[in-house]
């Protein structure tokens, strides 16, 4: 099989949110336990919440309530639950898919009556729909069959109580929404079984020699789970847009980080480009060099990356061209800085010099790869788990800053 959900996260917090298990057999030995007082629920617009013996009574129970509809500025609760429990699975679909109804759809989840949100994000970017343009795709955490469809297998476990919110920024009626939240109630939760949450930010554009921040500093002890990154290229800038190394600031770093990459699309996974690929825990779902769009993922539940105080995630902006190529947009004024030259097994650090190497006038070849800091629109969603149901960091930025640019919907 290409895929299978018995591994990674899903054991992993299955075996921490569940029952104790361990050995050869643990990954298998899950489908048949069933933990102890462990009770299973749906909400749906059927049964809301999933009351006991309550769903499908509309039109004398055949399909009264398959969907509803949300006007501009509506909010709903899709799930209000007290008590411990996990979610284990989220399905959406909707009629209009389009990039600013997907972005406008603010997409929320409370923990413990907490009274900040969790989880605060556009609604297609979470999913995977980034820059709000759903693909087919399949990975641990998250598919779209068929392009029209929104699967979340994230599991989110919760001790006092769980909301889910959806809210209508946009000016339009969105006339069909269906849904339905998968989750456990009546479990017992260790110590150490963490809170799900996420977070979403846009830069457009990007900072000129600044990295851009995938997950701002957030304290507490936990996991970074791994992100969806949207980029809509410079259609000025005619070099390639993805050189930049992700970065990780743990437990106290300052101004230098302990866990850095080599690349963008080193970091998911291939190398010397990035075109269309969809795995368990990486991918690039739009590679779309006419139009300037890219969209990909990495989720690292095979590798962990746990922090104790606090962490911090940044990739830098950073492309490469030809020297040539280069020297042209400089003279043509676009917002670049060049930072390094390579060529044959030559690697020149044009910034380490004192003052920095001019690339116009410098002794080098003609035609080398050359890298340089530049300016696109970026988003990200950080995904994370942490100590508290809360996470301190900003709100969700507003609908316009959220829905600005995005061009036609040519998903």
């Amino acid at each position: 099989m290409k895929r299978t959900r018995f591994g990674g996260l899903v054991v992993i917090s299955v075996v921490a949110c569940m029952i104790a298990s361990s050995g050869a057999w643990s990954q298998v030995n899950e489908l048949f336990r069933k933990p102890k007082n462990a009770v299973t629920r749906w909400s749906s617009f059927e049964n809301l919440s999933g009351v006991k013996g309550q769903g499908g009574k509309e039109n004398d129970g055949a399909k009264g309530h398959a969907f509803d509809s949300m006007q501009p500025g509506e909010s709903k609760v899709l799930l209000d639950v007290t008590g411990s429990g996990m979610i284990t699975r989220m399905w959406f679909t909707l009629n209009n898919r389009k990039p600013e109804m997907l972005r406008a759809l603010k997409f929320e989840i409370f923990w413990d009556s907490a009274e900040t949100p969790a989880v605060s994000v556009p609604f297609g970017d979470f999913f995977g729909a980034i820059l709000g343009r759903p693909v087919t795709f399949e990975s641990e955490l998250f598919s779209n069959p068929e392009g029209r469809s929104f699967n979340c297998f994230i599991p989110m476990p919760f001790r006092k109580g769980a909301k889910v919110v959806l809210t209508n920024e946009s000016d339009t009626h969105l006339r069909l929404l269906f849904f339905d939240i998968d989750y456990v109630i009546d479990l017992k939760h260790d110590r150490d079984v963490l809170y799900f949450h996420a977070f979403w930010r846009r830069e457009n554009p990007t900072t000129l020699g600044e990295d851009f921040t995938i997950l701002p500093k957030v304290k507490g002890s936990g996991r970074f789970l791994g992100t969806n990154i949207g980029v809509i290229a410079d259609a000025k800038n005619i070099g390639w847009w993805g050189e930049g190394e992700v970065k990780m600031y743990l437990d106290g770093d300052g101004k230098w980080p302990t866990i850095v990459g080599t690349g963008t699309e080193d970091y998911i996974g291939t190398g010397w480009g990035q075109g269309t690929f969809d795995d368990r825990y990486q991918g690039s779902l739009i590679s779309d060099k006419e139009k300037g769009l890219y969209t990909f993922y990495r989720y690292h539940v095979p590798d962990p990356v746990y922090f104790e105080k606090d962490l911090r995630v940044t990739i830098q902006q950073i492309g490469g061209f030809g020297k040539m190529s280069i020297i042209k947009m400089l003279q043509e004024d676009v917002p670049i800085i060049p930072v390094s030259v390579a060529y044959g097994d030559q690697f020149v650090k044009l910034l380490d010099a004192d003052p920095p190497i001019d690339l116009e006038t410098a002794d080098l070849p003609t035609g080398p790869w050359t890298n340089y800091y530049r300016q696109d629109d970026v988003c990200a969603v950080a995904y994370f788990y942490l100590d508290d149901p809360e996470n301190g960091l900003p709100p969700l930025a507003p609908i316009a800053e959220r829905t600005a640019d995005l061009g036609e919907n040519d998903s």
